[in-house]
């Protein structure tokens, strides 16, 4: 993509207003934020500032503003002001129409903009009344579940099932008219929560002034008709928490059973000092389903040939785009709305396998380039068990000496991704061997889970990490960990759309992601070189304050001096220490 920008004028507005409002430590900064990124990857030339509406994140109102600004602009510069594509659209069709006469132009009525009102009992009223039972300053915002939980009270039509079978949308959909007005603004990861902006905080304050006897109000509340504080549970409590079985409380880690056909949700206690409790699935309650990444293709012309393949040997692929990986499993309820009655998202639940599959050329060419390393090391942080790599052969040189450096060059990223990485890795001669092994993998899980027969009982059992109890990679990863020591039989495992968000590479990083991928733009330090330094210099500064207490000499052995105890592929030789040093030890 090009740096430059197409449209750096309405760019450079944005950034203005984005400035000021981090400045203020305003709201208003996540939805700048959105716009600017936007325009600044859109490719298309604007003439007129409410052509922008098109981009995700900037909306009739920021339009307006920046049609404000253009003003202001041609006429400190004498620049003729560009028409509203509207007005181009009347004067062409009036061209068009032959009209020869002149006719006075009519002077437009002066109409002041009425202020958003939401109908009464709609969905943006009852959407805008429950974000309002938050704190003006609050930081956390609601996940969909909470809201949706909070504002079906204010609502005349449901959130989650459509009025009548000819419809498709609920009351949820009017979240995106919210999100386009600027009124709401969503954020955080892995559960994306909501929030009102300062002019969604106006338009409360406008509901409630028009509508003060409303009955509705009197019983919003952060969980409806809950007689707890708004703080003391992040879920719908339709269920004491008496439920919860008192040896739960004082295990290390507890466990939630779910009946196979619930009536009510089984209660879910989350305030166990930060414990995670996960919640077992019954094995006959989803699916095992293999999902297939978009751009796992034959060729450009033919797309379909892996899903069609595999629908073949009985195996029909879900495609979709996948963040990390090209081939993964979940289990999928049969139950549409399983999940949501335990205040989660979607329809599926992540399997600890995922494949990641190379033609020999494409392998070759992501060692070359870094994403070979790059990939593992996501791989890594996203917490899946059983990674493959699948491999598939092919013949790229009829040159004998190219043939066998590339081999050794295989040979040796095999060795590593097994001995080091410990992930298994699968050669297969062409793409349909792969489909079939695919194919075989497929039928072998769903006996694992118990998923493909009610007689044949399950070698595994499935268990759900509550997205809730997250609050970062970093602990999702520990919590894996503690609980695997604890039930090795037992897959624990985040909803799909948990999943994808953890790993996601367009989303937020951490300070400790940029660091590490800072660290690995070093030739030489992998991804668990980098962790070890990490380790021991949680940040950036850090690592450059313990650079800078040192003499220039002293420098050059820090790192390998503070690593020399590890094993081999973490011990950091004089060299590499040296070369570190070059680039964070620098004075200036």
């Amino acid at each position: 993509m090009s740096e430059t920008c197409a449209n750096p004028l309405l760019l450079g507005w944005i950034k203005e207003w984005l400035d000021q409002a981090r400045e203020r430590n305003s709201k208003g900064a996540i939805v700048y934020k959105k716009a600017y990124d936007s325009m600044k990857a859109c490719p298309l030339v604007f003439q007129h500032p409410s052509e922008a509406q098109q981009l995700n994140g900037l909306g009739p109102k920021l339009c307006d503003r920046l049609t404000e600004k253009l003003k202001e602009h041609c006429e400190e510069n004498g620049l003729p002001m560009p028409e509203h594509p509207q007005k181009s659209r009347s004067k062409r069709k009036s061209d068009e129409g032959g009209t020869t006469e002149t006719q006075p132009a009519k002077k437009p009525r002066k109409t002041k903009a009425k202020p958003y009102v939401p109908t009464l009992r709609s969905g943006p009223y009852a959407i805008i009344l429950a974000l309002s039972t938050l704190a003006e300053n609050a930081s956390q915002g609601m996940t969909k579940s909470q809201l949706i939980e909070t504002a079906q009270p204010h609502c005349e039509t449901s959130f989650t099932a459509p009025s009548d079978s000819s419809k498709f949308h609920t009351a949820w959909a009017s979240m995106k008219t919210l999100l386009q007005k600027e009124l709401v603004y969503d954020h955080g990861r892995p559960l994306k929560r909501y929030a009102l902006t300062e002019e969604g905080w106006e338009v409360a304050k406008r509901i409630k002034a028009a509508a003060p006897s409303d009955p509705s109000q009197r019983t919003i509340s952060f969980r409806a008709e809950s007689t707890q504080p708004a703080a003391s549970s992040t879920i719908p409590d339709r269920a004491p928490s008496s439920a919860v079985p008192q040896a739960v409380r004082q295990e290390s880690i507890g466990y939630e059973t779910l009946p196979e056909n619930p009536q009510l949700p089984h209660a879910i206690d989350t305030a166990f000092d930060g414990m995670v409790t996960p919640i077992v699935i019954p094995p006959n309650s989803f699916t095992v389903q293999l999902v297939l990444d978009v751009r796992e293709v034959r060729s450009s012309r033919d797309r379909d040939y892996l899903a069609n393949e595999l629908s073949k040997k009985g195996v029909t692929p879900e495609v979709r785009a996948l963040e990390l990986g090209d081939v993964m499993w979940v289990a999928k309820f049969h139950d549409p709305t399983f999940l949501s009655q335990y205040g989660e998202e979607g329809d599926e639940i992540m399997l600890d396998w995922i494949v990641e599959r190379k033609r020999l050329d494409d392998l070759i060419g992501s060692m070359k380039d870094g994403r070979f390393h790059e990939q593992k090391f996501r791989l890594r942080r996203s917490g899946i068990k059983n990674v493959i790599y699948l491999i598939e052969e092919f013949t790229f040189s009829q040159d004998p000496t190219v043939t066998s450096k590339y081999d050794e060059m295989v040979a040796s990223a095999i060795a590593s991704t097994q001995v080091v990485n410990g992930y298994f890795v699968k050669r297969t001669k062409n793409l349909d061997d792969s489909i079939r092994y695919l194919a075989r993998m497929t039928c072998l899980l769903r006996k694992m889970y118990g998923a493909a027969s009610r007689e044949a009982p399950p070698s595994h059992t499935l268990a759900l990490i509550p997205s809730r109890q997250l609050s970062s990679s970093e602990s999702y990863l520990e919590t894996l960990e503690r609980f695997r020591a604890e039930k090795p039989s037992t897959t624990f495992a985040v909803t799909f759309s948990t999943f994808s968000a953890l790993t996601s590479k367009s989303d937020v990083l951490t300070l400790r992601d940029v660091f590490l991928k800072m660290l690995m733009c070093i030739r030489g330090v992998t991804g668990e070189k980098a962790l070890e330094i990490q380790r021991r210099w949680p940040t950036p500064q850090a690592f450059v304050q313990a650079f800078e207490a040192l003499g220039v000499k002293d420098r050059e052995n820090l790192v390998s001096d503070q690593m020399q105890t590890l094993v081999t592929r973490k011990k950091i030789a004089k060299v590499l220490s040296k070369k570190i040093a070059e680039v964070w030890g620098e004075d200036g």
